[in-house]
């Protein structure tokens, strides 16, 4: 009885719930946000603005999504954009800790070019394709952005360029295709 009084009585919890046993389970995928932009609609009464949200999703191995979403602010344009990009995940050949081969493409006006390194290189880019790199099992590899310095467009060029990475156990024994062409005509 004595301790009772001694200490102090709790009150009950006022407003959410804590959450103290919650399991925490590991995170099977790496999200990073790359760049959110306030954009406006114009309407009678004036501006209506939203926000839009670039987001990369990987596993830190061979797969990587990227995501762009808008929503009515920062954190539901972020959770759009995140199963966006879980969404539109892709693998990507790796050889080793870097690319198997040279790769350029261009995506609307950005142009990417991406080419292997050797160990102990590092990631050297810049900007959005260091992100998108970072969360894949890339790392030693050299890229360059060229054109457009729009984020989405680069994003999405890094993203087609490491979408077309052949496996080099693929092209090593990949049929001649000019050769099939060639015997035709």
């Amino acid at each position: 009885m004595a301790e009772q009084a001694t200490t102090p009585a709790r009150r009950p919890a006022q407003g959410r719930p804590r959450r103290e046993g919650a399991p925490s389970e590991p995170k099977q995928f790496e999200e990073l946000v790359i760049n959110i932009d306030r954009v406006a609609r114009v309407v009678k009464g004036g501006r209506r603005f939203r926000f839009k949200a670039l987001v990369v999703v990987g596993d830190r191995k061979n797969k990587v999504g990227v995501g762009v979403a808008k929503g009515a602010d920062v954190q539901a344009a972020i959770a759009k954009a995140t199963d966006v990009a879980k969404k539109n995940m892709v693998a990507i050949a790796i050889k080793g800790d870097t690319i198997p081969h040279d790769v350029e493409v261009k995506f609307s006006g950005a142009r990417v070019l991406l080419k292997p390194a050797a160990p102990g290189t590092g990631i050297i880019a810049g900007g959005v394709i260091r992100q998108i790199i970072g969360v894949t099992g890339i790392r030693n590899m050299l890229s360059k952005s060229l054109g457009s310095t729009n984020k989405v467009n680069i994003a999405y060029a890094t993203i087609e360029a490491l979408t077309g990475l052949v496996p080099q156990e693929e092209w090593l024994n990949a049929p001649k295709k000019k050769a099939a062409k060639k015997e035709e005509k």
